[in-house]
């Protein structure tokens, strides 16, 4: 969402960064076109107005000003008060207090509660928390069945409500079923409208004052831009929210909301949404997500990631396979999945520090997401015996497995034989440890020879 505004402000610091010196003039150059990618980004233009404002008042200093890398300065100022702008420290779910806490999602029709309530369970059942979906949303066709459906994906229970019910009656039933049951989060899925009315928030009103839910999260759909902002106001002043889940941030949207939404309501963004998957949820953390915008990437989202795709089971059992030489393809197409569960290589290259700048350079070249889509469809086309012992690919085998993967001979004879190498290599760490690789003898030096044996050639040259 933020690529197009973090092309804009990188150029700009780059040419802050190129003055040896920063003297006023050169600052407020920088500033307006940082104004200008920020109000193209659809930022509300007082929010844009006050950030300028705190930057130049902060960048005018004489510590910086005479300090010896005045650029950096800058933007690190920048940084800092992006990251401000964004909420500041990361607020988690407030749920302390009396069991079971209940979670409130409240915004219009279409950005994505329902969904979000499914995410959300499945992040606090990864907390340790045992969630209660409920479905208080009477009005829309088959609301009540898509959070089924989704509960039964998740394995996590779901009210069993009806059209018939009233919202605030649904909300009292399930909170006692949930103490009988002993769950300890109640999510509520209410109704939206496709606009603010009389009726919708006369609804939610009830429903805060029979339910007394810890947290009231405003789902927004980050696409809208300022729209969201402005409803996100309306449904404040009503119902006092306590955080902003912001939905579709995958999109090609501007990123104004996300930068203007905690200005404007005062409310933190407490999560957001980056895919239409039950696991396409992230916690939102401003600092990070500043580091994003201004190419500092995200380290630490990025081992996050890899923590939560890698079970540590299966990494001591394949540790155990390697040590006895018996990694097959059903191990490495395993391997390959738990990569592509990072997400893809343009996404992990974001949060590398750096490595915006390359993958600019990569451009239009093939990714090696396809490659590794061809590698599983030929390692799925075989059978179990061949991805067991893959030295029973013979001829006739081959061409199947071509055939029912749509490649050709070649891809899997190529795929093949760099297993095969692959294989030959961990088996030679595996035993001999890895000082077995010995890097090759650079092009341009002599090969390093013993004392005695030199001592020997100057003898004979005499």
């Amino acid at each position: 969402m933020f690529d197009s505004l973090a092309d804009r402000l990188q150029s700009v610091f780059k040419k802050i960064r190129g003055h040896g010196r920063l003297d006023e003039k050169s600052v407020q150059e920088g500033l307006r076109e940082v104004r200008l990618a920020l109000l193209e980004a659809d930022v509300n233009f007082k929010v844009v107005k006050d950030f300028v404002d705190r930057v130049r008042d902060r960048a005018m200093g004489q510590d910086v000003l005479g300090s010896l890398t005045p650029g950096q300065q800058v933007v690190k100022i920048v940084h800092d008060e992006m990251v401000e702008l964004l909420g500041g420290e990361h607020l988690g779910l407030q749920l302390q207090g009396k069991t079971p806490a209940i979670i409130m999602l409240v915004g219009l029709q279409g950005s994505g509660k329902t969904t979000t309530a499914a995410k959300l369970a499945l992040h606090l059942r990864r907390m340790k928390r045992s969630p209660y979906l409920v479905p208080a949303d009477v009005y829309r066709p088959a609301a009540i069945d898509q959070l089924h459906t989704l509960a039964g994906q998740l394995g996590v229970p779901a009210f069993a409500s009806t059209p018939e019910m009233k919202p605030v009656d649904i909300c009292m039933q399930a909170r006692e079923e949930a103490v009988r049951k002993g769950l300890d989060v109640l999510l509520v899925d209410t109704a939206g409208r496709l606009h603010i009315d009389e009726l919708l928030m006369e609804e939610l009103v009830a429903i805060k004052a029979a339910a007394g839910p810890q947290e009231i999260l405003f789902v927004a759909d980050a696409m809208t831009g300022q729209d969201a902002v402005n409803v996100a106001v309306k449904f404040d002043e009503l119902l006092d929210l306590t955080g902003i889940v912001l939905t579709k941030m995958e999109g090609d949207a501007r990123g104004g909301a996300a930068l203007s939404i905690k200005s404007v309501t005062g409310k933190p963004i407490k999560f957001v949404g980056m895919g239409e998957k039950v696991s396409d949820l992230e916690v939102f953390h401003p600092d990070r997500v500043a580091s994003r915008i201004l190419g500092m990437g995200d380290i630490l989202s990025l081992i996050e990631k890899a923590q939560g795709s890698i079970d540590q089971a299966e990494a001591e059992e394949l540790q155990k396979k390697m040590q006895k030489a018996e990694f097959n393809l059903d191990d490495f197409r395993t391997q390959m999945r738990r990569l592509r569960k990072l997400g893809s290589l343009e996404g992990m290259l974001k949060l590398i520090p750096g490595m915006g700048d390359l993958r600019k350079q990569m451009g239009e070249m093939k990714m090696p997401e396809k490659e590794m889509s061809r590698m599983e469809a030929i390692i799925n086309s075989m059978t179990p015996a061949e991805r067991k012992s893959p030295k029973l690919m013979n001829a006739s085998r081959k061409m199947r497995v071509a055939k029912g993967s749509g490649v050709k001979v070649q891809d899997v004879n190529v795929l093949l034989r760099n297993f095969e190498q692959m294989q030959k290599m961990m088996k030679k760490v595996m035993t001999a440890g890895p000082g077995a690789l010995k890097a090759p003898t650079s092009p341009g030096l002599p090969p390093v020879m013993p004392r005695k044996k030199k001592e020997r050639r100057k003898k004979k040259r005499r």
